[in-house]
């Protein structure tokens, strides 16, 4: 029954708007309007006349910009590592922006109804230069306005958000240096003081002068693999007043590291009410940074997520954390290359992770080169899905090898009630969604706030994907924007949310790192299915405050705690 209401129907879109401050609610009845404590505004309908889940808007939606490679080809391997790109809300109107990270910068200010206009040069993003890759968004001094880290080969860039109207470059002020080759970055607190701290991944050792550039491959010359290079290491920084970051690589074990390093993400995996860190290495044992004792322990090798079920390396690219089969503990999804699996880490607890991916339909005959990877419930059905973005390293790869493509699709799995992944690309992406590319960063947000999660993907090569969610409403959702208590970072990065509703329960936690290079919307959306009514939502802070609330309303974001009203002060 899933597949004939997912293909061949009239598809409903939504359109809205969500903030932060009290607002005029739609109800049911689009003539009436009211206000209730939660302050949040549901969804509204239009009607779209797609076939699939995903569709291509980028045209239509107003972006206008393309990545292109500069230099000599084949192309090397500082060349082909991609870029990056962001959902976020930089002036605070509640609507989801769009930023695209490469030799020259991107923004776009969304509407909130699927319309975005560059505002690049109004903001002073057209005045920086250099080789940018990835960025890590989050509020560095709480002053309710999202900053954003720009990482670099030989760079970075630290800028700060002028109460959303345009962003001033504090670099060198904040105490962070140059990188030598800056790839994932994310941000965290990891020590509970209430600022946010920034981890910054480092690739390899690589240069102009750097031997070899190219390497021999059945012989046809291209790029080398990360195995030819010595590693470069991390580093981490702990935030505070005045905007300065202290280096505390040392101090936290982070130059223990691997190195190679493409992604990363922060969680409280253990609920331990601190933040761990995991990094997707390149060809090397992946890292588990378990937070404990004022310092970062490596468990990746214990707990099993530095290798595949094999036991072997893999080429590490993007990761993200989320709880797939809804067990209430977060598992790991890793992106790798090609013929290697995507892991799936399940959690089992007790710092033991197993590798599902064979069990799970995404084993090692996945012929793909993946980079960004997301969990997301794309259908609101209470399980949280997979989209990965694909692209190869070697330009002219079907040169040397004919059953491999530079240019690669999109796929989406679909997450059959958490015992199996089943294969959507086709039916779920439009004919643009999921033609080839060169698939690096992918983020995730709802842009056009209907409750249904829109992707946008980097085509390192060509024009971003930007692909409306145009699955049709016939489950319930719920999302949070969440405000913390004194003492917690503004942007409450770590915060576990648990929801029941329907005789189930559900487990999301608070972030916007993850994927590759790329950072996403950060409420937390919740698919409910056919459930009627939510029982219960708990928040657990990072400083161990819990919350629970009531009567929450269903289909529309929600802001917790609630803004308190004339109408009714009392809390849920």
């Amino acid at each position: 029954m899933r597949l004939v209401i997912l293909v061949g129907v009239i598809l409903l879109a939504g359109f809205g708007g969500v903030g932060c401050i009290r607002s005029k609610e739609t109800a049911s009845n689009p003539s009436e309007t009211t206000t209730d404590k939660f302050s949040s505004v549901p969804s509204q309908n239009a009607l779209s006349s797609a076939n699939s889940i995903f569709r291509d808007v980028t045209d239509s939606a107003g972006i206008h910009y393309r990545w292109e490679i500069v230099g000599k080809r084949p192309l090397n391997i500082l060349q082909t590592i991609g870029n990056g790109c962001a959902f976020l809300d930089y002036d605070g109107d509640g609507n989801l922006d769009i930023l695209l990270v490469g030799f020259k910068l991107a923004l776009y200010k969304g509407n909130g109804k699927g319309a975005f206009t560059e505002v690049t040069s109004r903001t002073g993003l057209d005045k920086l230069k250099g080789n940018f890759h990835s960025c890590a968004v989050g509020d560095i001094d709480n002053d309710g306005h999202d900053d954003v880290y720009l990482s670099a080969y030989r760079g970075g860039v630290m800028l700060h958000n002028e109460g959303g109207e345009s962003f001033r470059d504090i670099s060198s002020s904040t105490g962070i240096p140059s990188q030598p080759f800056g790839t994932t970055c994310a941000f965290g607190d990891i020590n509970g003081d209430g600022y946010l701290d920034l981890f910054i991944g480092n690739y390899i050792k690589f240069g102009p002068d750097t031997r070899p550039q190219l390497c021999d491959n059945n012989g046809v010359k291209g790029a080398c693999g990360p195995r030819f290079y010595e590693p470069e290491k991390g580093t981490l920084f702990l935030g505070g007043k005045g905007m300065r970051f202290q280096d505390v690589t040392k101090a936290w074990n982070i130059h223990l590291s691997e190195g190679k390093a493409l992604g990363s993400a922060f969680a409280d995996y253990n609920n331990s009410g601190k933040l761990s860190l995991a990094i997707a290495n390149d060809e090397v044992p992946g890292d588990l940074l378990s937070n404990k004792n004022g310092k970062f322990e490596n468990v990746g090798k214990s707990s099993g997520v530095a290798y595949d079920d094999s036991g072997k390396v893999h080429g590490g690219m993007g990761l993200d954390w989320g709880d797939y089969d809804n067990d209430g503990k977060l598992d790991l999804a890793l992106a790798a290359f090609a013929t290697e699996a995507k892991c799936i880490y399940r959690n089992d607890g007790d710092d033991v992770f197993s590798d599902k991916s064979a069990m799970l339909g995404l084993g090692p005959s996945n012929p793909y080169v993946t980079f960004g990877i997301k969990w997301l419930d794309y259908d609101n059905d209470g399980y949280l899905d997979l989209i990965l973005c694909n692209g190869h390293v070697q330009d002219n790869i079907s040169e040397s090898d004919k059953t491999m493509t530079y240019r690669q699709p999109t796929q989406l799995y679909h997450n059959a009630g958490g015992g199996h992944f089943e294969d959507m690309s086709v039916a779920g992406l439009d004919e643009k969604s999921r033609r080839p590319i060169v698939g690096r960063g992918l983020a995730i947000g709802d842009y056009d706030n209907d409750g249904k999660i829109d992707v946008l993907i980097v085509d390192s090569e060509g024009r971003p994907l930007l692909l409306h969610n145009e699955m049709p409403a016939v489950s319930n959702w719920v999302g949070f924007k969440l405000t913390p208590p004194s003492g917690v970072a503004r942007n409450a990065y770590g915060a576990m949310i648990s929801l029941e509703a329907g005789g189930k329960k559900y487990l999301r936690h608070c972030h916007a790192d993850g994927s590759f290079m790329a950072s996403s919307d950060s409420r937390i959306h919740f698919g409910l299915g056919d459930a009627k009514k939510i029982d219960k939502v708990t928040i657990v802070w990072l400083n161990g405050k819990k919350e629970s609330y009531s009567d929450i309303p269903l289909n529309r974001y929600v802001n917790l705690p609630p803004v308190k009203s004339s109408k009714n002060s009392s809390s849920p």
